[in-house]
């Protein structure tokens, strides 16, 4: 299989300079014995420039953990996905289930981000949000195909190449009990035949699906030996980087039994 495994980690607001520095220096030397897995750090927008600064060198890349869809002008505290992109960061994350939910960003919103992190050279990493308390199956499935239908409107067939999707049902995230893996592969399938729908089998084939939620080295071996599951967005696992470093390892190691 083609897809080049991802382990993300979304900071989210945490971390100081110093510890920025620290952490990418411990995992940098660790994480370069396994190319063929993609490490993403997700900071906060003040710490960008000193983690791109200290992931130089190496093969872990720098992501953003929000910006705007204006890339200039009057919108105080925004941040701009054009000077994003000029510090050096590839990849932002769009429409976590803490924006949508805490930030009431909507659907419209998160497409309209996507749109200019592309535009700006940025590869969204776009997460759909499974927010429904108690939903029937069929329920369940229109929830997650119109969010992909909605967060990818506009998005041409050149720029997904540049995109990443990441699901995030609600219910795992931050529970410390991460989705069962069969059942979040049943999810991530749909997910892709949505796009295969929308755009084409090679894209969708390309594509490359996150699983968000509790993702731990406990379990992330049986999350990422999915066929569907192409990488992990993590959260307070991932805020130590000797974890960190052990889940890139162990999706190499699941990797290699696809």
């Amino acid at each position: 299989m083609g897809r080049r495994p991802i382990v993300m980690a979304n900071w989210k607001m945490n971390k100081l300079p110093d510890e920025a520095r620290a952490y990418i220096k411990d995992v940098a030397a660790v994480v370069q014995a396994y190319p063929d897995v993609e490490p993403i750090l997700a900071g906060q927008d003040v710490l960008l420039q000193t983690m791109v600064d200290a992931a130089e060198g190496t093969h872990i890349e720098i992501g953003a953990e929000n910006v705007y869809w204006k890339e200039e002008g009057a919108y105080t505290g925004e941040t701009s996905p054009k000077v994003v992109a000029s510090l050096g960061v590839r990849y932002v994350i769009i429409g976590h289930s803490e924006r949508r939910h805490y930030f009431r960003e909507t659907d419209e919103m998160v497409n309209l981000k996507a749109l200019a992190a592309l535009k700006n050279h940025l590869s969204p990493i776009i997460a759909l949000d499974e927010s429904i308390q108690v939903v029937s199956p069929n329920a369940h499935m229109h929830w997650i195909v119109n969010q992909v239908i909605e967060a990818l409107k506009g998005v041409t067939n050149d720029q997904m190449a540049q995109v990443v999707l990441a699901y995030e049902p609600t219910q795992a995230i931050g529970s410390g009990m991460a989705m069962n893996a069969d059942l979040a592969q049943k999810d991530l399938y749909m997910i892709r035949e949505t796009v295969s729908d929308m755009f084409n089998a090679e894209i969708a084939e390309n594509l490359r699906i996150l699983y968000g939620g509790s993702v731990k080295p406990e379990n992330v071996y049986e999350i990422m030996r999915q066929t569907d599951i192409d990488g992990v967005l993590v959260g307070n696992s991932a805020l130590d980087p000797d974890n960190f470093a052990e889940l890139v390892k162990l999706a190499h190691q699941a990797q290699k039994l696809k």
